[in-house]
């Protein structure tokens, strides 16, 4: 069902995020301060909001921050932008990166403290449901074990670029629309960036072993977060054994192929691009690479049949990637699948509360920009 701009609105930003600075029935605030001083205060703390949440994530650790007050000072943000400035399409540019400076600090802090989210890390769940999707064997184990060679091909090269080139599609998706489709914009930042909050948030809940981190750690003495691991019968030299749920044994180990050809075609630049778009290890369910690419290819097919069908062609070609290379189980794709389905069909209940969020922040800008 197709929701108007008008009527879907994110949490995040909310309906100012498209309502003119000067929005027609803003309720104007009473004060006996002069409208003028009254603007420059606002504003000024408009400021004060944004560069706050700008600071919140990079001093969290050094100020000893308590999670939920840095997150919620981060994602507070882009509303204090949207106060701050009168709407354009530079605004609505910066609001997004705002929105996903926030999100990569909820992504990333979980990893604050390594060995507690280690404690709290799940392993067996995926592992027996993607047997059971598997029938009998990891798809992960069963793809690698009959395509993976010990020489790079071509195949190989093009999945892990495409798990690369991931970050651009979600963002790059809003940018086509924005230009191509400037009606469509407000709606589908909303959804996307819907997808990676409510993620997020389940990955603080729910800290999920994905397949390499299952094997890698499974190799260091035998056991990980205190679960008895199989030994293959029969693996490759250099292999670890991957944690199974009741002991099964037989399937080689996990490789991260991703992380292997990136030392093989980065060389010494790989650990520092890594360390940037690393840092939350646990960070698998549900998958959010197929999640917000699953939403992009069902937004851009809203805008035409042949951009439509490239972006579920991504789609595909990714969620086989990531199996394949060792980044996700298929059960991790099936959430992300049930995510993005979910953001889409609750929208239009969650648009009135939001609503009246939107039109608060609405009339607070207008003052600000002197309109009140």
């Amino acid at each position: 069902m197709r929701v108007r701009d008008g009527h879907v609105l994110g949490w995040w930003c909310g309906p100012h995020f498209w309502l003119p600075s000067h929005a027609r029935g803003a309720r104007r605030f009473e004060s006996y301060t002069p409208r003028p001083v009254r603007s420059s205060l606002i504003r000024t703390a408009a400021w004060g909001v944004v560069a706050a949440g700008v600071l919140a994530p990079l001093v969290r650790k050094r100020l000893s921050t308590p999670p939920l007050v840095a997150q919620t000072v981060a994602f507070a943000a882009p509303v204090g932008l949207c106060v701050a400035v009168p709407r354009t399409r530079t605004r609505d540019v910066a609001v997004c990166c705002l929105q996903m400076w926030a999100y990569l600090a909820a992504y990333k802090a979980p990893n604050d403290d390594e060995a507690a989210q280690q404690g709290r890390a799940l392993v067996d769940y995926p592992i027996a449901v993607d047997r059971v999707l598997g029938l009998g064997e990891l798809p992960t184990v069963r793809l690698q074990r009959r395509l993976a060679r010990g020489q790079w091909r071509r195949g190989d090269r093009v999945l892990v670029w495409a798990h690369w080139l991931w970050f651009m599609v979600p963002h790059g998706t809003l940018v086509y629309v924005m230009l191509r489709h400037r009606s469509r914009f407000v709606r589908s930042a909303v959804l996307t960036y819907a997808v990676f909050d409510i993620g997020a948030m389940v990955y603080w809940i729910l800290p999920t072993a994905p397949p390499w981190y299952a094997a890698s750690h499974g190799g260091r003495g035998g056991d990980f977060n205190g679960r008895l691991l199989a030994t293959p019968s029969f693996a490759g030299a250099g292999a670890t054994p991957i944690a199974y749920p009741n002991g099964h044994a037989g399937d080689v180990a996990v490789r991260r192929m991703m992380v292997e050809y990136g030392e093989y075609f980065w060389k010494d630049g790989w650990g520092p691009l890594y360390s940037v778009f690393g840092g939350n290890p646990l960070a698998a369910m549900p998958s959010l690479h197929f999640a917000t690419s699953m939403m992009a290819a069902q937004l851009l097919t809203e805008t035409g049949p042949l951009v439509g069908a490239l972006a579920w062609g991504y789609t595909a070609t990714l969620g086989f990637a990531l199996v394949y290379l060792g980044e996700h189980y298929v059960v991790d794709l099936l959430a992300g699948a049930a995510l993005t389905t979910a953001v889409r069909r609750t929208a239009p209940a969650a648009a009135p509360l939001l609503s009246r969020f939107g039109r608060a922040v609405a009339a607070l800008e207008a003052v600000a920009q002197g309109g009140g």
